[in-house]
């Protein structure tokens, strides 16, 4: 049985084929970019590969656009410590995690930057007509998180763009990369980051961001590369303007693992809302989730009416094996929009690993506790 309810903090159990390939980069060597010999190329084409995998699953039809680094959280540094703010004004998702949400507050105190929410419904799916409100000359960015990590609800890109128009988009994909389809291009997206251990079941320590139009971004670190070494600068081309530093090699090569793992779900769609149906039920939980199915994910919160979050999952945990998250998972402005804040929820998120009897299990153990 499996109890782990925790994908949305990182995923569990991993593809084999993560822990394989690990093990074939620990046992080759070489290094990327640093040497033209045999076991360094190797590393290369594997890294090269991963990058055009991710790049093809994200809807990025130039995968020198796509880099690598450590975490969506670097990721989302990267782009908004290099980008030129020019009246300092950005719209921002109610539903945003601190990965943006923190350097948005330094950017505040540093630069004077002002953030201001993007209207919502309850669910915090963004009103699509009160952004447009909002929407003019004096934005310089809109910054929307795909699928929140705390409700699941998930965002329409094409017409959050389609609203904007012009204006550069930022988004954020570390819950949707992997679950949910992502296609950048098609729907115009300027900015995103994710990382690789949540939904697209990789290890940690491996993340990319991905920018259009690369040119507007300044590198936000300088060293070696492997290329151009004679000049002090970085290579003005991409993705080295931005990959200094020996990157992780061995990360990648789990995460090219997880990409080429081929796995199917061993649930449906269907199953999971049956599942969130019948939880919705039970009288002593109030659930939060998406209004509407269609902007559903497969990651839900609740809270008991008579326990706390953390006895909650302290009980689950301990007498019945399952493991969630209790609290404001980093994401306090989302638990503002839907009214849980300070004290947060009781966050379960589903893996493709997921059965019909585990759901079954988990509805049983909520009931009994209810």
């Amino acid at each position: 049985m499996n109890g782990y309810f925790d994908n949305a903090s990182t995923s569990f159990p991993k593809p084999k084929e993560v822990g394989e390939w690990i093990e074939k980069y620990l046992a080759s060597g070489g290094t990327y970019g640093r040497a033209g010999h045999r076991k360094s190329i190797e590393v290369a084409r594997v890294v090269e590969e991963t990058r055009d995998l991710l790049s093809s699953l994200m809807g990025i039809a130039e995968p020198e656009n796509l880099v690598f680094c450590s975490s969506a959280t670097e990721g989302s540094n990267a782009v908004l410590s290099g980008f030129a703010f020019k009246n300092k004004r950005v719209l921002v998702d109610s539903m945003s995690h601190n990965a943006v949400t923190r350097p948005l507050h330094h950017l505040k105190e540093s630069i004077g930057l002002e953030c201001s929410i993007v209207p919502h419904f309850s669910d915090g799916l963004i009103d699509i007509d009160q952004l447009k409100s909002m929407v003019d000359s004096t934005v310089d960015m809109v910054i929307v998180n795909h699928v929140s990590n705390v409700n699941g609800v998930i965002q329409n890109i094409r017409e959050i763009k389609n609203a904007i128009g012009d204006i550069p988009l930022l988004l954020d994909a570390s819950q949707s990369a992997g679950k949910v389809p992502v296609k950048a291009n098609e729907w115009g997206v300027d900015y995103l980051f994710f990382t690789a251990h949540k939904g697209l079941l990789g290890p940690t320590g491996v993340g990319a961001f991905y920018a259009n139009n690369p040119s507007n971004l300044p590198p936000y670190k300088y060293g070696g590369t492997g290329s151009n070494s004679e000049s002090e600068l970085m290579p003005p081309y991409n993705p080295d303007k931005f990959e200094a530093g020996t990157p992780n090699s061995l990360g990648i090569f789990g995460l090219y693992g997880a990409l080429t793992a081929n796995l199917k779900s061993l649930h449906s769609q269907e199953d999971f809302y049956l599942l969130l149906e019948k939880i919705e039920q039970l009288k002593a939980y109030e659930v939060y989730c998406a209004q509407n199915r269609e902007n559903q994910s497969e990651l839900f919160s609740l809270r008991h009416r008579g326990k706390s979050n953390d006895e909650l999952a302290y009980v689950l945990d301990r007498k019945y094996d399952i493991q969630v998250r209790s609290g404001l998972h980093c994401a306090p402005f989302a638990h503002k929009a839907l009214g849980t804040f300070p004290n947060g929820s009781v966050r379960f998120s589903i893996s493709p690993f997921h059965t019909t009897l585990d759901f079954e299990n988990l509805y049983n153990v909520l009931e009994g506790i209810s």
